[in-house]
C-alpha cells in the first residue's frame, strides 16, 4: 500500500481553495480561446476551409478541452457534495488539461496540436503565465493527487451525480437498476452469439418509455428534455452499447416527424415510435457517401398513382431488417444535384425474420459482419423500385429532406456523447475491478503506480465529458442552437471512451485481449464512437467552422 500511503503524507490543498483556483483559470481560459479564435479569424477562408485543416481543427480541439474544463468547475461549483474527492477530480482535471493544452492535445492516437499549429503562441504564453494556472500545471495532476484519489475510490467513493433534481436522479436511479438487473448479466452472451437484443427486452424498455423520451405526450410520449434522454442512454450503455443505442433511431425519426412532419404523419407514426412497438431505422449512407450526405444518388420517383419507388443503395443501416419504419433520405429531383433536391421518405416496411429478413418486395439486403456494436446488426441495402405510400414524402415537400435531416443532427449527437459515456463507465468499472480482485508480485494491481494512474485519469476524464455533454444537452433544452456544442460533447466524449476501453484492456493484461473477458467487447464496442452520428475530423470541423463564425459558447 506504499503508494496510497505516500499520498496520505503530502498535505492537499483545502477543497474550496481548489474551487477558487478552478473559477479563475476558467476565466484564463475563456480569453485564450478568445485570443485564438481571433487570431484564426484572421487568417481562416469560408471559401476554402479545408485549406489549413491542422491549424482549424487544432483550435477546435483546443476550444473542447477549454469547455471542459468549464464544464467541470461548473459541476463542482453546483455540488452540495463537494468534498476531497471531488476537488481531486478537479484538481486533476485542470492539471492534465492544461498541460494538454500547452503542451500538445491528442486529436488522435498520433496526431498531436500545439498552439503554435493554429496561431495561439501569444495566446499559450498568457495563458501559461496565469498565476492560478501556473498552479494547476505544478500542482494539479500529480503522484499524490491521483493516489490519493485511486485510495477514495478503493474505498468506495464516488464522484457526486446528483443533478439537483430530484425527478432527474430517480430516472437515473430507475435505469441504473434496470440495467444491472436486465442487461449487464446477459449482455456479454449476446455480444458473443452476435445476437439481436430480445425482443422481450425492447418490450420492457418500451413500457419504461425509453423511445418516446423526447416525444410530446400528446403523441404518447414523456415530453421530457435532453439531459433526461442523456441519462437514460449513459446508464443503458453502461450496459450495453446496443441496449443504449436502441433509442437513436426513435430520437432521429422522432425529432424527423416532430419537427417537420405534416399532423397526419405525427399521428400516425409518433404514437408507435414513443411506445416501440414501430421500430424505425435511418437510411441515410450510400456505399462511396458517408459524410458528404449532399451528394447521395438513391433517388425516388413519383408514380402516376401518387406513390413513390426507390431506386439505389444504402449502407451501415443500423436494425434495417427488424426495423417497421425507414426514414430515407432521397434524390426526389434529379436536375439538382445539390442539397436542394434530397427529401426524406417515411418508408413503411415489414419486419423481418431469420429466415427471411427483408420479405417486402424492392428491398433486399446483406448484414455486414463488425467487430462490435452488435445486438442489432448491420446492413447494406439495394432498393429496385421499393414502393413508398404517396403521403410518405415528410413535411409534404419535396426538396427539404437535407435541412430537416441537419436539425436531428444536434440531439442525435448529444444522445451518441451519453452512450460513449455509458460506455467509458464501463471501462472505468472494468478496469477497476479487475484491479482490486488480481494479485502480482503479492500485491493488488491496483497498488502498483502506473496501473492506479490509468484508473484515476479514465476516472477524471469520463467526468469531464459527462459534464460537457450534460452542457450541450441543456443547452438544446433551453432552446438554443447547439450544434457546436453537442459536436464538441461528441467529440470528447469518443475520445474518452475508446482510451478507457484501452487502458481497460491494458490493466487486463493478457485477459484483456481473451473473449471471455467483457473489456474486449468494450474495446470493440468504443471503437465505433468516434465514426459514426459524425467522425471526430466531421466534428471538429463542425466546431471550428462555428467558432470562427461567432457561434457556440461564450
Amino acid at each position: 500500500m506504499e503508494n496510497f500511503e505516500a499520498a496520505e503524507e503530502v498535505g492537499l490543498e483545502d477543497p474550496a481553495s481548489v474551487l477558487m483556483k478552478a473559477e479563475r483559470a476558467v476565466a484564463a481560459l475563456r480569453r485564450f480561446v478568445s485570443a485564438a479564435r481571433e487570431a484564426n479569424a484572421n487568417t481562416f477562408d469560408p471559401a476554402q476551409p479545408n485549406a489549413d485543416q491542422r491549424a482549424l481543427h487544432g483550435f477546435a480541439w483546443a476550444a473542447v478541452t477549454c469547455e471542459a474544463l468549464a464544464q467541470l468547475y461548473g459541476w463542482a461549483s453546483r455540488s452540495d457534495a463537494f468534498g476531497e474527492g471531488e476537488a481531486l477530480v478537479l484538481r486533476i482535471g485542470f492539471g492534465e488539461y492544461l498541460h494538454q493544452i500547452l503542451g500538445g492535445l491528442p486529436m488522435s492516437q498520433n496526431e498531436f496540436v500545439r498552439p503554435g499549429d493554429y496561431g495561439a503562441k501569444r495566446a499559450a504564453a498568457d495563458l501559461a503565465a496565469d498565476l492560478t494556472v501556473r498552479w494547476f500545471l505544478g500542482h494539479g495532476n500529480g503522484t499524490a493527487a491521483r493516489a490519493l484519489l485511486v485510495k477514495h475510490l478503493t474505498q468506495g467513493w464516488r464522484p457526486c451525480e446528483s443533478l439537483g433534481d430530484e425527478v432527474l436522479d430517480a430516472i437515473r436511479e430507475q435505469f441504473r437498476r434496470f440495467t444491472a438487473e436486465r442487461i449487464a448479466p446477459f449482455a456479454h452472451g449476446w455480444h458473443l452469439d452476435d445476437a439481436l437484443i430480445p425482443d422481450s427486452l425492447i418490450g420492457e424498455m418500451g413500457a419504461l418509455g425509453v423511445f418516446g423520451i423526447c416525444i410530446d405526450p400528446a403523441y404518447g410520449g414523456l415530453g421530457l428534455g435532453r439531459l433526461s434522454m442523456c441519462i437514460v442512454s449513459e446508464e443503458l450503455s453502461r450496459g450495453w452499447l446496443a441496449a443504449g443505442s436502441l433509442g437513436t433511431r426513435s430520437e432521429i425519426a422522432g425529432e424527423l416527424i416532430a419537427g417537420a412532419g405534416t399532423e397526419a404523419q405525427k399521428a400516425q407514426w409518433l404514437p408507435g415510435i414513443a411506445s416501440g412497438t414501430v421500430l424505425p431505422t435511418a437510411v441515410f449512407t450510400e456505399p462511396d457517401i458517408g459524410s458528404d450526405l449532399a451528394s447521395l444518388r438513391t433517388r425516388a420517383a413519383q408514380g402516376d398513382d401518387g406513390s413513390w419507388h426507390i431506386n439505389g443503395a444504402k449502407t451501415w443501416i443500423t436494425h434495417a431488417a427488424r426495423s417497421d419504419l425507414m426514414t430515407v433520405l432521397v434524390r426526389t429531383d434529379p436536375a439538382d444535384p445539390g442539397h436542394g433536391g434530397l427529401s426524406v421518405l417515411l418508408a413503411a416496411k415489414s419486419r423481418g425474420t431469420v429466415s427471411n429478413p427483408f420479405p417486402d418486395e424492392g428491398i433486399d439486403g446483406s448484414e455486414i459482419p463488425v467487430l462490435g456494436y452488435r445486438g442489432m446488426k448491420e446492413y447494406a441495402l439495394s432498393f429496385d423500385s421499393f414502393s413508398v405510400a404517396g403521403d410518405g414524402l415528410l413535411g409534404a415537400t419535396a426538396g427539404n429532406g437535407f435541412r430537416q435531416l441537419m436539425r436531428t443532427f444536434e440531439g442525435a449527437r448529444i444522445q451518441t456523447a451519453a452512450r460513449a459515456i455509458g460506455v467509458a463507465w464501463k471501462a472505468f468499472d472494468l478496469g477497476l475491478a479487475y484491479a482490486l480482485d488480481r494479485h502480482q508480485f503479492g500485491k493488488q494491481l491496483v497498488e502498483f503506480p502506473r496501473v492506479a494512474d490509468k484508473i484515476a485519469l479514465a476516472l477524471v476524464e469520463t467526468v469531464l465529458a459527462r459534464e460537457l455533454t450534460y452542457f450541450a444537452a441543456r443547452t438544446k433544452d433551453a432552446g438554443q442552437r447547439s450544434d457546436i456544442e453537442a459536436g464538441m460533447a461528441k467529440l470528447l466524449g469518443a475520445r474518452v471512451a475508446w482510451s478507457n476501453a484501452d487502458a481497460g484492456v491494458q490493466i487486463h493484461g493478457g485477459n484483456g485481449y481473451a473473449l471471455e473477458f467483457e473489456i474486449s467487447r468494450v474495446l470493440s464496442d468504443a471503437r465505433v464512437l468516434n465514426i459514426f452520428e459524425g467522425a471526430a475530423e466531421i466534428q471538429a470541423q463542425v466546431i471550428g467552422r462555428g467558432l470562427l463564425s461567432g457561434g457556440g459558447p461564450s
